[in-house]
């Protein structure tokens, strides 16, 4: 049977919750798009753990380099664009945040819009439930045409771990009659060798100088840059598959309060995101088991099949695997390989729904 994958509550700690992703333009090899991309490059695997901040070991800030084969949206210049991001994920009390372009495949990014303070909200707040999902705003005129454009969402939170959390995808600028634009360069920051922005602690204006004072540099559809503080992002080669298959969870105790969480497991994930002083890399499920699973939102629409290894399925439905050791996701008509639920955890159905639930 496929059911909606919901999140549950466990009394061992705060509900867990997934982070944020954008969802149109198409991300690179993103499962959660509001349309179908190109298919993917040989060899390449979509990546379900999108919604995840850069991974520290790492210095490919788009999470890989391979580029979908053709472009997922076409932009004018001077035209207004939009942004969405996907429903049910942790906001992190806001923060800062940049939305940028780079005509050399990613190596070098200029500003375009940013957000400062209170992303995905409309003011101060701690809370981990999003307000504001879509974010609508005009491309700068001068921006050169080129069908090679990467366009990428940065983002510092300004509540729970320092994180640094970006998504690219790979659009066309049509309509200008510009050879060059200049802006900020983009900010990078909670990453390695470059700056640590701290907890706002309700602060908002916390970290906002790297943003105010920010390098100014200029691009050009050639793919030559000048101006900027001289950084250089990563463009070694990247594993399409970006960490591991199981999503990264938030356990910020703000979560437990919201009424629309997302796909999770119980807290004992071995690399759950922890947000707080009580929580650790794993936290220890040898003691008694967290209470009966409380279904707390409805993720995906779902459809009934009796052969979820071959049959044909619903974009964004999920399945427990036959062994109840994991759950596939339907891409686009096609189930994914296994995704593995938590140690000490089994996928179980739940009132139309399925959890991974304490074995």
């Amino acid at each position: 049977m496929l059911f909606k994958l919901t999140a549950i509550a466990g009394a061992l700690a705060a509900v867990a919750s997934a982070h944020m992703t954008i969802i149109n333009p198409c991300p690179r090899f993103s499962a959660w798009c509001t349309s179908e991309p190109a298919a993917l490059p040989a060899g390449a695997s979509y990546d379900y753990n999108i919604k995840s901040p850069i991974d520290p070991a790492s210095d490919v800030l788009c999470k890989s380099n391979t580029p979908w084969p053709q472009p997922v949206a076409t932009w004018t210049a001077g035209q207004e664009v939009t942004v969405d991001f996907l429903k049910n994920n942790a906001a992190h009390g806001g923060g800062h945040a940049q939305f940028s372009v780079s005509y050399d495949g990613g190596k070098t990014f200029v500003v375009v819009y940013e957000v400062l303070r209170y992303l995905f909200f409309n003011g101060p707040t701690t809370s981990n439930n999003p307000e504001v999902l879509s974010y609508t705003f005009t491309l700068p005129a001068d921006l050169p045409n080129s069908d090679s454009v990467v366009f990428a969402w940065s983002w510092v939170n300004a509540v729970g771990n320092r994180e640094f959390y970006m998504n690219c995808a790979d659009v066309a600028i049509t309509g200008s009659t510009s050879t060059s634009y200049t802006g900020k360069q983009m900010v990078i920051a909670n990453h390695n060798g470059y700056p640590t922005i701290p907890e706002f602690n309700n602060d908002y204006d916390t970290g906002i100088s790297y943003y105010e004072n920010a390098a100014t540099i200029t691009v050009s559809p050639s793919g030559s840059s000048s101006g900027g503080d001289g950084t250089v992002y990563s463009s070694a080669a990247a594993s399409e598959v970006y960490s591991t298959a199981v999503e990264d969870y938030a356990t910020t105790p703000e979560a437990a309060d919201a009424e629309s969480t997302p796909v999770a497991p119980p807290v004992g994930h071995a690399g759950q995101d922890a947000s707080s002083d009580a929580a650790t890399d794993e936290v220890a499920v040898s003691s008694a088991p967290a209470a009966e699973p409380t279904p707390v939102a409805e993720y995906t629409t779902a459809a009934d099949s009796s052969d979820e290894s071959s049959a044909a399925c619903v974009h964004g439905t999920y399945a427990c695997s036959a062994d109840g050791a994991g759950y596939n996701v339907c891409v686009w008509g096609t189930w994914s390989n296994v995704i593995g639920c938590p140690s000490r955890t089994v996928c179980k159905p739940l009132n139309n729904s399925i959890v991974c639930d304490w074995a």
